[in-house]
This record gives C-alpha cells, sequence and structure tokens, in this order.
C-alpha cells in the first residue's frame, strides 16, 4: 500500500458502506497475523451500509447468516486490493480478540453499562471485519478519553426498560424474554433502548430497520 494508503482505505470502504472504526500497531501480545504493520478495523457507515447491504445478493438468497457472508466477500476483496489480510470477529473458534482490539484503537472503551462505547458511534458501534497490512501506516492521533467521561446525564444507566442492562450488569435472559413480550416492541423495531439512549448514538444516526435486524438476530 503506497503513501495515503489509510485514506485510500477509507474511500474504498464507504464504497462498500464501511467506514474505518480505528487503527493501531500491533505489537507483542494483541494477537494478530505475523508481519502485520497495522491493523485497521471496519465498521458500517450510518447511512450508507444498509441500502448496499440489502441489495447484496447475501441478503437476498435466503440463506443463514447474510451480514457475515456479505462481510466475509467484501472485506476479504477489499483487503486483496490493498495489499492485506481480512480478519473478522466471526468464523471461529478460536475468534479473534475484536473488543481488545477495538480498545488498543484508542477510539473504543467500556461504557458504564458495560457495552463498548465508540467516539463516533456511541453504543452503536459494531466492526464488520478488519484488515492487517504489512506497512506501518500514519494514523491519526485519536481522542484523549471516552465520551462517556463528558457525558454528565449518562442516560444509558437507565435506560433498559426491562432493567436488565444496568451499570449493575446484563440479565440476557431477561433482555430476551422482554424483547419477545408485547412490551418490547420498540426495542425490536428501533434497536436496543440503551444504546439508543446514548447521546452519541443519537449523533450516529443507524436505520432503525439495520438495529431490528441485529435484534431479530439476537433473539
Amino acid at each position: 500500500m503506497s503513501v495515503g494508503g489509510l485514506h485510500r482505505l477509507q474511500e474504498e470502504a464507504l464504497v462498500h458502506g464501511l467506514m474505518v472504526m480505528g487503527g493501531f500497531h500491533p505489537e507483542a501480545g494483541d494477537q494478530v497475523p505475523d508481519g502485520a504493520g497495522t491493523l485497521v478495523m471496519l465498521g458500517p457507515e450510518p447511512t450508507e451500509f444498509w441500502p448496499l447491504f440489502t441489495r447484496s445478493p447475501e441478503f437476498n438468497d435466503g440463506d443463514p447468516a447474510p451480514m457475515d457472508r456479505w462481510s466475509d466477500r467484501v472485506i476479504t476483496a477489499l483487503a486483496a486490493q490493498m495489499g492485506g489480510q481480512a480478519l473478522f470477529p466471526f468464523g471461529g473458534p478460536p475468534y479473534y480478540p475484536f473488543l481488545a482490539w477495538a480498545k488498543r484503537t484508542g477510539r473504543a472503551w467500556s461504557s458504564p453499562v458495560g457495552l463498548l462505547v465508540h467516539d463516533a458511534a456511541g453504543l452503536f458501534v459494531s466492526y464488520r471485519g478488519a484488515i492487517a497490512v504489512p506497512e506501518r501506516l500514519a494514523l491519526p492521533t485519536p481522542p484523549q478519553a471516552s465520551p462517556c467521561k463528558s457525558c454528565t446525564e449518562q442516560p444509558c444507566r437507565t435506560a433498559c426498560p426491562a432493567g436488565a442492562l444496568t451499570p449493575d450488569g446484563y440479565d440476557v435472559p431477561a433482555c430476551k424474554s422482554y424483547i419477545a413480550s408485547d412490551s418490547g416492541t420498540a426495542c425490536m423495531t428501533r434497536g436496543c433502548a440503551v444504546r439508543r439512549a446514548c447521546p452519541v448514538s443519537q449523533a450516529h444516526g443507524r436505520i432503525e430497520e439495520q438495529s431490528a435486524f441485529h435484534m431479530a438476530a439476537f433473539l
């Protein structure tokens, strides 16, 4: 990859509705493939991703795991185009440590409710894959602190209507029971109330149909 490779990767990723969610220069213990000089993490761009994905063959062929299969096809081709290797949070075991990698970028942190929070995506953060390239690319300076540090109200703490996701922990069975009930329709159709409550998430503008897709897969 030539000079300006990160900018080129950002442009090529956007063609597929993806955005660069951060990157880092691997060190010992990061569990990345040998020879990786930079690892760049990719996630859905809030307005472009869903329309592109829903027009894809994977979304429309009726086979299982359409988003994982789409990610595999698109990011593998993108990695080859960039002279790198595609890595995914699915397909294991073993699994790559995507949560640890996210924190290594300096753009994601643990939120007050334990979910990962991203400087741009808030609690709507998700990663469709990563690309490891041999070059040590120049990376932008990440934010100095989590957005939660300056969030005075921290509405995520009390947003769960079922009381299943709080700073005290996450009761997964209670969450699933609630969203499967009539009372949980808003969470099922619009996405997790806790994720939606995050001020940064609100600015990220995820399409509700995309959230509904993820909630149906979770249930």
